[in-house]
């Protein structure tokens, strides 16, 4: 049975290692942290039915469904609190199933527990370094410990500061700041829920004077929320880790406060506990290489999408899928990494190009974001008379497991 090192134990990791393990490979995860929720970044998260469905080839979508909610209508509103439409969060599977929103941390952990339970190994605390291909057509890697560890396959499901990447190409791009800050939160507020006056599965969204704002009920009452606040320098490390989420606090309820919505009371009202301090927001430019032989990236590392864009962990689901596909049925590991960057490429920088135009609208400063307010409303009526049409190449992807990705024979008539 052929081994394979998957690198990141986020969300792209542990998908992958449960497509490779189907697919009839050996994987074993690898993880920075000594916890696989340790570093997680966001308060919560969106799987579109693209990768519902993805993830129902593999066995793996009552994960989501059992730790998430249906969330299925977005209705945008004016800075002055006035309802402009609604629009679809994607599209329905054929048994009802629509989006679902979850837990950033109750997603990474809910993952990796289920790939534990089948039998997947991990390796806690090995932060990798370096990675060679051997002599023998394998692959070695080196990590952080001074421990190494050799297989058929390295997978770099590490993020958007991938080092996997680094290794690939040097000369890769790097991670490109959007001009955005986000934040996040959840409340528990009778009150203030029942004030809001929102069903369950519906997000309420507000393109406000100051900062993007958008917030949902969850089935058990409890507020949901996260913020875009136009920033434009990236932050450090060290800044960011300075900053407290009173300070944070303090600063985004004075931006949501030139609105007439709920935002700055919902902000305001957020414990420091459920209080999700803000951090730079990213995509990735065009990566030109995915991968050599014995190596390839997958997900953010090879493609990081705006979240504005709400197929992050879609398009990863996707990744791991039709990796283990190309895998599974063609002959030898480099071919079938090539045959998964031809399969994917096109379709990825697709998706980032539509989030980064977006995003591009949360980011404006002055004047600019004045002119993106005025005519937001106009463009959200026409995008509701049109329905999810012009977004079906998005959402109506879908991924066979029976589907067998070996090149047919050319047939050539005589």
């Amino acid at each position: 049975m052929k081994k394979a090192l998957v690198i990141g134990g986020g969300i792209a990791g542990p998908v992958t290692a449960m497509a490779l393990q189907k697919a009839g490979w050996e994987p074993v995860v690898y993880e920075a942290y000594r916890d696989a929720a340790a570093e997680q970044i966001g308060a919560y998260l969106t799987v579109a039915v693209n990768g519902l469905a993805a993830l129902a080839e593999i066995d793996a979508h009552h994960v989501v469904m059992n730790t998430g909610h249906a969330t299925d209508t977005l209705s945008f509103y004016t800075s002055g609190d006035k309802l402009i439409t609604d629009l679809p969060i994607g599209g329905t599977l054929p048994d009802g199933t629509v989006t679902h929103s979850v837990k950033r941390r109750d997603l990474y952990r809910a993952l990796n527990a289920e790939a534990v339970r089948r039998g997947i190994r991990y390796e806690f605390g090995k932060r990798l370094v370096d990675a060679q291909e051997t002599a023998d057509g394998g692959v070695v890697a080196m990590f952080a410990d001074g421990t190494r560890a050799e297989a058929d396959l390295l997978v770099g499901a590490d993020g958007i500061h991938s080092r996997t990447r680094e290794i690939l190409d040097p000369n890769a791009p790097k991670a490109h700041y959007l001009g955005i800050y986000g934040l996040g939160g959840f409340v528990t507020d009778p009150g203030l829920r029942a004030e809001l006056g929102v069903r369950p599965g519906a997000y309420g969204m507000i393109f406000g004077k100051k900062a993007f704002f958008g917030y949902l009920v969850a089935p058990d009452g409890e507020i949901w929320w996260f913020a875009n606040m136009p920033g434009a320098q990236e932050l450090s490390k060290q800044t960011l880790a300075e900053t407290t989420p009173a300070q944070w606090r303090e600063r985004l309820v004075r931006l949501l406060e030139a609105d007439r919505g709920p935002a700055a009371r919902i902000v305001a009202a957020t414990p420091d506990a459920t209080f999700v301090p803000g951090f730079n927001q990213y995509d990735m430019p065009s990566v030109s290489t995915w991968h050599n032989d014995t190596m390839v990236i997958v997900g953010d590392a090879a493609h990081a999408v705006a979240s504005s864009s709400g197929q992050g962990v879609s398009m990863a689901v996707e990744d791991a899928v039709t990796l283990a596909l190309c895998l599974r049925d063609l002959p030898d590991t480099a071919s079938a990494l090539a045959e998964f960057e031809r399969r994917r490429r096109d379709r990825v920088e697709r998706v980032v190009a539509h989030g980064a135009e977006t995003s591009g609208d949360k980011a404006q400063h002055g004047l600019a974001r004045v002119l993106v307010r005025l005519l937001t409303p106009f463009f959200l009526k026409r995008a509701a008379k049109q329905g999810i049409g012009s977004l079906n190449w998005m959402f109506d992807h879908r991924i066979s497991w029976s589907d067998n990705t070996t090149p047919q024979p050319v047939t050539v008539e005589k």
